[in-house]
């Protein structure tokens, strides 16, 4: 690891409404601990109906203000599915009101059945969503680094766009231009899907994350690392073609964990949490491959193997119905091995 390593907490957005015991305001408040623990950024998540949750952006402006210094980002965010120019205004506003600490998580959108429903309730064509994807993050990207766009797509279409009407001092911007975008790519989690499909898919989530991203984001399987640096390999080839310095590029991982004295009582902790969060995803799914469960040396082992495969942030949800307990836990005997202690 030649860099210090940058560590997240996902707030699960969602639990607020699956749990008896834990509100929003308590999802405000473990921001606040986050940051005070020492925790480099929060993260929140994003959904319309499939898997229903408080809403990412006003989440952020809210927690913005809870927090000074942290990073604020989502993980991630279904950005096809929103107008760019909405969006890019929506967005531009929150890193305006945090003073430059958004981080876009960008994604298309998993092949579940719900996310295909939601497609379709916002009048978009699912099977078309990589090419409305790569259209709106361009969109975004040019807004953000120069003011107004013109642009002439398959699904979009602008002519001299910009958020001002001339009489403002300057169009509407955020502070950071552009804001980084993490982009999203998990091909190894599809299932049934031949390896030349996967292939094939690799290769255009490299070129999209080099030409309109300043990272990768995935959760791809948690016992494959080497799964890991064979894609990360794709998209540094991807960015050598296409002129950018590969190591320039942020890695980042969202795990799913759960700390406990033993392995056995973390293995139980993750399981009724999942079950009741991802209920029809818990039978189908090898819950080692979510993430790593068990004491605070196998926890730190896994992240020095993912760190080696070239992982250089870690956004941590922690699978249990507990949240407090586990991001202390892991603020006070995981965190410290990676980072030096906050003073």
């Amino acid at each position: 690891m030649t860099s210090p390593l940058r560590f997240g907490v996902n707030l699960n957005n969602r639990e607020p409404l699956l749990a008896s015991d834990y509100d929003v305001h308590d999802l405000l408040d473990l921001s606040a601990a986050a940051e005070e623990a020492g925790f480099d950024s929060v993260w929140v998540g994003d959904s319309l109906f499939s898997k229903p949750r408080y809403e990412p952006l006003s989440l952020l402006a809210a927690v913005s203000q809870r927090t000074r210094k942290v990073g604020l980002g989502t993980a991630c965010l279904v950005t096809a599915t929103r107008n760019p120019l909405y969006l890019a205004l929506e967005w531009a506003t929150v890193d305006v009101i945090s003073r430059g600490r958004t981080i876009l998580g960008a994604c298309m959108g998993n092949p579940e059945e719900g996310v295909r429903r939601e497609y379709q309730a916002v009048g978009l064509d699912y099977t078309r969503r990589a090419e409305i994807f790569e259209e709106g993050l361009q969109i975004l990207r040019t807004l953000w680094s120069e003011g107004r766009v013109s642009f002439h797509g398959r699904f979009f279409r602008y002519d001299d766009i910009s958020f001002s009407s001339g009489v403002e001092r300057a169009p509407l911007m955020p502070v950071q231009q552009p804001p980084p975008i993490w982009i999203v790519s998990n091909p190894r989690l599809m299932r049934g899907v031949q390896e030349r499909t996967v292939s094939r898919v690799i290769d255009r989530a490299a070129t999209r994350i080099v030409r309109y991203g300043d990272g990768w984001m995935t959760c791809c399987r948690a016992r494959h690392p080497e799964e890991l640096t064979a894609q990360l390999g794709r998209i540094h080839d991807a960015a050598r073609a296409l002129g950018r310095d590969p190591l320039s590029l942020t890695v980042a991982y969202q795990v799913t964990m759960n700390i406990a004295d033993s392995e056995a009582e973390a293995r139980r902790g993750i399981g009724e949490y999942i079950a009741q969060y991802y209920p029809e995803l818990s039978k189908a799914v090898d819950l080692d491959e979510w993430g790593p469960v068990g004491t605070p040396d196998q926890i730190a082992a896994w992240i020095s193997r993912f760190a080696d495969a070239g992982v250089t942030c870690f956004i941590c949800r922690f699978g249990a119905l507990e949240q407090f307990r586990q991001v202390t836990r892991f603020a006070q005997e995981v965190l410290p091995r990676f980072k030096p202690p906050v003073t």
